[in-house]
């Protein structure tokens, strides 16, 4: 009993730990929890004398983390992430409203998916999406995710997965741009100031690969996080962009960018709805996977 005890701390002790490991402040994680500092502390102390191990390094007011300290909070983050996932649906569904959380990439859901999205709620009203925005390929059941839109080459590692759209890289630039400096062919390229994406930053040298011009000839040029803020810079006359066309299509219908005659980047990479086999029973799952494939087809 003993050993089962010290492995099942309660919930107020791995609470205030988690909050106390994400701000390394004992009062905010308070101000968070609705605790006083010293209520956090005596949590804390108590699970660490339960675990009877050190989980921070106190050094005056500076707070660390430890080895084993990181390595508690990286493991119980997403459990306690999914334990709070699940009260919500559970509450949700006393109240007649089903409830998914969806993790999806900031551009896409911007792009493609929000637009889109007042249709499904036109069918099915008494269901919310909760969108999670989250740049960069992670598994969603470590994150309390019930689902994802993520971007990559499938098969996907133990999750289930429909395609929603090619990857279809186009090179864009705006007008103006072009008209100062054109692109005729792809060596012309090389001449510009390139736009990449952190997610992506093979891209580029992946064309010029392609198109056998020499990789040493690529120009610099500023990397974004986020690809609407590329797409952004591109408008703007920065440099020319490696971007998905799903993602610039607005752009490209009203002129503001456009493609010049060279090739896009083949690739095998596609946007999926990824989810665990263990979630796919899930009411509000099953309703917006049944909505979104239909989406992709109509694009």
């Amino acid at each position: 009993m003993d050993n089962i005890h010290r492995l099942t701390p309660s919930m107020s002790m791995l609470q205030a730990f988690e909050a106390a490991a994400r701000h390394l402040s004992f009062t905010r994680a308070g101000e968070e929890l609705s605790l006083t500092q010293s209520a956090v502390s005596r949590q804390i102390q108590a699970l660490e004398a339960l675990l009877e191990v050190e989980l921070f390094r106190r050094s005056g007011r500076q707070l660390a983390l430890t080895e084993v300290g990181r390595m508690y909070a990286h493991d119980i983050a997403p459990a306690l992430a999914r334990i709070r996932g699940a009260s919500a649906r559970a509450l949700a569904l006393r109240g007649g409203v089903a409830q998914l959380n969806l993790s999806v990439l900031p551009t896409f859901a911007s792009r493609w998916l929000l637009p889109r999205l007042a249709d499904f709620y036109a069918r099915h009203p008494d269901t919310v999406v909760h969108l999670h925005t989250r740049a960069g390929e992670y598994a969603p059941q470590q994150h309390g995710m019930d689902a994802a839109i993520n971007v990559g080459v499938e098969p996907w590692a133990g999750l289930i997965s429909h395609r929603l759209a090619d990857e279809e890289m186009v090179v864009a630039a705006s007008p103006a741009l072009l008209a100062r400096q054109p692109v005729a062919c792809p060596e012309d390229v090389a001449a510009h100031r390139l736009l990449h994406i952190a997610m992506r930053s093979e891209g580029w040298r992946e064309w010029f690969t392609q198109q056998r011009v020499p990789v040493r000839r690529m120009r610099g040029g500023p990397h974004f996080e986020v690809t609407l803020h590329l797409i952004q810079a591109a408008v703007a006359g920065v440099g020319i962009a490696l971007v998905a066309r799903c993602l610039v299509e607005e752009e490209l219908r009203d002129g503001r960018l456009v493609l010049p005659p060279v090739p896009g980047l083949a690739g095998r990479r596609g946007y999926c709805l990824l989810y665990s086999p263990d979630k796919a029973h899930l009411p509000a799952l099953q309703a917006f996977r049944d909505w979104l494939l239909p989406q992709a087809t109509l694009s």
